[in-house]
């Protein structure tokens, strides 16, 4: 699934522990892991996935792709996001 969509923190609710590591930036699953629910079912967490559509790279942040802090330019994505806004929107009217 695309990354910071919940994936792990739904596992955690489900297993009602703290079975998979969660946080609010991207990166936090790095590899596949398998928790198993109970004796019939194992559910597996993995890493956000990205597929590559095309889009100019400012897209990816808009994505869930790259954490915020780690953008060497963070106007790009902020351009892209106030392109797709309604200027009414962005005003406040």
């Amino acid at each position: 699934g695309y990354p910071n969509v919940g994936k792990s923190s739904l596992i955690n609710s489900l297993k009602r522990s703290r079975a998979c590591g969660v946080g609010a930036t991207p990166g936090v699953t790095r590899c596949l892991q398998a928790v198993q629910l109970d004796r019939h079912i194992r559910l597996l967490d993995s890493p956000g996935v990205v597929l590559d559509s095309g889009d100019p790279p400012a897209a990816a942040p808009l994505r869930g792709a790259l954490a915020p802090q780690r953008l060497r330019d963070p106007l790009s994505p902020a351009c892209a996001i106030l392109r797709r806004c309604p200027p009414q929107q962005v005003r406040g009217d």
